[in-house]
């Protein structure tokens, strides 16, 4: 699906492409070694979809650095208050939190305004990133 969608933006010479992967990509995790090579995995392909849109639109004869242009990133959220932690028992959640430097758990909305700034206009200098949004926990 991605490759499709780079597909047309390249043809229309700009587009955004923005990937949600996750802390546990970077860190590992117990018992979760699916979920983490498979958010790892995103690291990759976003930064191999970056170059193959800058390579592709230089193919098409567009100036890649021209306009809004076409972007690849991703954003790796850490451990954030939604449902998928809602099952986690209190006593494991303040663990969790004291292996936050912040010493909380983020919020959607902080993920949110991310994303929304790798899609604007005004990030158009910014390509095959990982942004970490997690707290300080991969440091």
């Amino acid at each position: 699906m991605a490759q499709a969608a780079l597909e047309q933006m390249i043809t229309q010479g700009s587009g955004r492409i923005i990937s949600v992967s996750s802390v546990i990509g970077e860190t590992g995790n117990i018992g979760q070694a699916n979920y983490a090579a498979s958010k790892s995995g995103l690291f990759g392909l976003t930064k191999s979809l970056a170059k193959e849109a800058i390579f592709q639109l230089k193919r098409a004869g567009r100036d890649p650095g021209e306009g809004i242009g076409l972007t690849v990133n991703a954003v790796t959220p850490g451990f954030i208050s939604t449902d998928m932690l809602a099952t986690i028992p209190e006593k494991v959640l303040e663990r969790i939190k004291e292996q936050i430097p912040l010493g909380r758990l983020g919020q959607p909305e902080e993920i949110a305004r991310a994303v929304c700034f790798l899609a604007a206009d005004e990030s158009s200098y910014i390509t095959g990133q990982i942004w970490a949004i997690n707290g300080g926990l991969d440091m």
